[in-house]
């Protein structure tokens, strides 16, 4: 199968490119050929596509500047569009009208003007609204998102057009329920939408984790905003120490502009806390090794939650808030504690730690389940789902038969 991949990222940016990054060669090694169609490129540092293989590249700014360039893609004759949130609008119409479009939304694209899908005030509360102009009038009230509206018409607008391409879609991926749900709420027939795993990116342990009994270290991973929730994380630890009897440890792996914020309430909370900043993958994987429980304390429904599977597969299992896609994988006594997310409160969180903690039999049977739970996320079997969908999506015919004619036609 000829798989033209579109995304905004050739270079790596974050949990999108490094999924592309270990995709592609797998499609290659499985006899497809595959292009890549893209907004930007860093011009340094480690891309998507393994620059050995050589696949055919376009640039979308290039495509709406020289339209004649399209040729190329319509010589090239991909069977399928795989999408993972193009920010061309044009380029990405064009892909609408002349091939069968499969896309992995990884966040709320098409459904939420800040891609939050959350409100701030009075408190963070998901937001279950469907997409619509009732969400431009209450972007300032429920406090959605920054406040310039000249910002807030300019996301309004954007979301609105991916909204409305949401139906055009042969087929939309999800990987969490939350998402599956989302998305169908939002008009996409469950005929076209598909519940598929995302693939571990990372090295886990092959065997199950030893017997260990928790040492009570703490490991928070991600970006410092207000909506990552590690504010809540730090005052939380205070009472669960209450709870267990003993001191907790907490690492803070990760930058953000909340940063310095965390360490100063940290300081004045009086808890144990590192901060190393910013890790690269074995640097994040030797902590969750060393670590005794994930605190994923996001405040808003993230779509699905990456950490939590690769902490799992290395013997940690997690705690945090049931917003979003966590709940897939954040199993409650099983790969770890789940806290109320409706609203999110400090003291739930103190009590999923406790929870998790506080018994070695309850403990060590979490660490075994977070690593039995992760083996589903293989990149094998994503493969497999994923070959099947796109064939599915693959037109019969030659992909601009009738369409475009000898090529003038294609945009």
């Amino acid at each position: 199968m000829k798989i033209l991949i579109a995304t905004s990222n050739r270079h790596i940016v974050g949990g999108i490119e490094t999924y592309l990054q270990v995709l592609i060669p797998a499609l290659l090694k499985r006899g497809h050929q595959v292009a890549m169609l893209y907004d930007h490129s860093a011009g340094d540092g480690a891309t998507v596509d393994p620059v050995e293989a050589e696949l055919p590249l376009w640039n979308s700014a290039a495509l709406d500047q020289q339209p004649e360039l399209w040729r190329e893609v319509l010589a090239w004759k991909p069977d399928a569009v795989y999408s993972h949130g193009l920010l061309s609008q044009e380029t990405d119409k064009i892909l609408h009208q002349n091939y069968p479009v499969a896309m992995f939304a990884h966040g709320y694209w098409g459904t939420c003007a800040t891609g939050q899908k959350c409100h701030t005030f009075p408190s963070v509360q998901p937001c279950e609204r469907t997409f619509g102009p009732m969400c431009l009038l209450l972007h300032y009230p429920r406090r959605c998102g920054g406040l310039n509206p000249k910002v807030a018409w300019k996301l309004f607008q954007f979301e609105k057009a991916r909204n409305a391409r949401l139906v055009e879609h042969r087929a939309v991926l999800a990987a969490s329920h939350h998402m599956y749900t989302e998305l169908q709420k939002h008009g996409v027939d469950p005929g076209k939408l598909h519940l598929v795993r995302l693939p571990l990116t990372v090295s886990g342990l092959p065997t199950p984790p030893l017997r260990k009994a928790p040492r009570g270290r703490l490991l928070f991973v991600g970006r410092l905003t207000a909506l990552k929730g590690a504010d809540f994380l730090v005052r939380a630890i205070p009472e669960a120490e209450r709870k267990l009897g003993c001191g907790l440890t907490l690492t803070v792996a990760g930058d953000g502009r909340d940063l310095e914020a965390v360490r100063s309430l940290a300081a004045r909370t009086g808890i144990a806390a590192e901060f190393p900043g910013w890790v690269n993958t074995s640097q994040k994987l030797a902590l969750m090794r060393a670590s005794d429980l994930l605190v994923v304390p996001s405040l808003w429904p993230e779509p699905f939650g990456m950490v939590g599977i690769e902490a799992g597969s290395n013997g940690l299992p997690a705690a945090g808030f049931a917003v979003g896609g966590i709940p897939d994988w954040l199993v409650p006594g099983r790969s770890g504690e789940l806290a109320p997310g409706d609203p999110p409160t400090v003291q739930g969180l103190a009590d999923a730690i406790a929870r998790a903690l506080r018994d070695p039999e309850h403990y060590y049977s979490l660490c075994q389940g977070a690593w039995q739970l992760s083996r589903q996320f293989s990149l094998e079997s994503h493969i497999v789902h994923l070959e099947a969908i796109l064939a599915g999506c693959a037109q019969t015919v030659e992909a601009l038969a009738g369409v475009a004619g000898n090529g003038d036609d294609l945009v």
